[in-house]
């Protein structure tokens, strides 16, 4: 038998034991036996599914297939992340950048796929994954642009750092075992974006014309900070404890940041400290997922669940019948309450990471 026809058994039989289950995590695995399941448990899985289809349907950008792919990683759903990693391979342009659609003018986002195809290419031994991790991980080293001091560039028109990228990025360097890396663009875009006084980043600094193109305390930007530095901080061997323990307290301040300004429902304002912005719900899931996260990891305090449970509650308010998270910071253009990918996904994170507190 020749290579090329070896190897399509090869990927036949891999598809088929996906499609048997034997890389997903079964539901009933997500409690332990001595958790009783609550009466609104299979309510809530029904939801979960909801919200899931509705993710699966909605058109994607490069960091919208990541954070989409990394939801369904978390959750084992390990067949529809091959799926999701094979196109974001398809969708690699020549200079490395995953997930890209005609044309893309992000830096940092198409590092949002470089997980899921990394852990894809780890679990099937698929070339083609590991050729498309390799090319994306040696564009974010060697090629994008980046600042006199080596912090990544979140655009390629303009040097620009955005917070968004700390989710971008740094987890995808981090896991990919570039530690010293992943640190090094935290802190490079702590030092241009963070407000050390009210303990929240601003959304974007133009490097070249030291001065901030949006000071805003964006809701869903301080959330992609959060809960980056939670996959960061969870994915850091032991080695790494000195880096971990700065991570912890950056994360734990930010954190404070955003709850001090917690409405009573649950929910910010998309300009957390603005309250003529509108009411937006994607920062109480994102808050929530890194909460529970950092809790089941043990390294943030218990005291925080519960406004994580509330903030949960707040999300499963704006469930409607179809599965759309709504009163998200809205796609396309993210100025006005709507829908996301985005909001989609963190709904599912959060969800795997409750679920996960819970069974211990």
């Amino acid at each position: 038998m020749n290579y090329k026809r070896k190897n399509i058994f090869q990927r036949r039989d891999f598809v088929k034991s996906l499609a048997t289950g034997a890389l997903l995590v079964p539901a009933s695995s997500i409690f332990a036996s001595n958790i009783s399941i609550n009466k609104d448990s299979a309510k809530e899985e029904k939801i979960t599914e909801k919200v899931k289809n509705a993710m699966l349907c909605m058109q994607r950008a490069s960091w919208e297939q990541g954070v989409a792919a990394q939801a369904l990683l978390e959750s084992g759903e390990h067949e529809l992340v091959y799926l999701m990693a094979k196109e974001a391979a398809l969708r690699q342009i020549k200079d490395g950048r995953l997930s890209i659609m005609y044309s893309d003018n992000g830096v940092t986002d198409p590092a949002a796929s470089g997980e899921m195809v990394f852990r894809m290419a780890q679990k099937t031994g698929d070339k083609d994954l590991m050729a498309a991790h390799k090319k994306m991980l040696d564009y974010l080293l060697y090629k994008a642009p980046r600042s006199e001091d080596g912090i990544i560039s979140h655009t390629i028109s303009e040097p620009e750092f955005w917070i968004d990228s700390m989710y971008m990025s740094p987890p995808y360097l981090c896991v990919a075992g570039e530690y010293d890396e992943s640190i090094k663009q935290i802190v490079g875009m702590r030092k241009a974006l963070w407000n050390e006084k009210a303990k929240l980043y601003s959304h974007r600094w133009h490097v070249s014309q030291k001065k901030f193109i949006s000071k805003n305390f964006w809701g869903v930007g301080n959330g992609w900070a959060v809960a980056g530095l939670a996959r960061v901080i969870d994915d850091l061997p032991k080695s790494e404890i000195a880096n971990k323990n700065k991570l912890v307290k950056y994360a734990t301040e930010n954190i404070d940041g955003c709850l001090s300004h917690l409405r009573s429902d649950g929910l910010f304002h998309n300009v957390v400290d603005d309250k003529n912005t509108f009411v937006e719900t994607n920062l109480s899931q994102m808050l929530a997922y890194s909460i529970f996260r950092g809790v089941k990891s043990g390294w943030l305090s218990e005291t925080y669940l519960s406004l994580a449970r509330k903030m949960r509650e707040a999300a499963y308010s704006k469930v409607d019948e179809f599965g759309f998270v709504n009163d998200v910071c809205g796609a396309p253009f993210f100025d006005s309450p709507g829908r996301a990918t985005e909001g989609q996904a963190f709904f599912l994170l959060m969800e795997t990471a409750f679920k996960n507190l819970i069974s211990k």
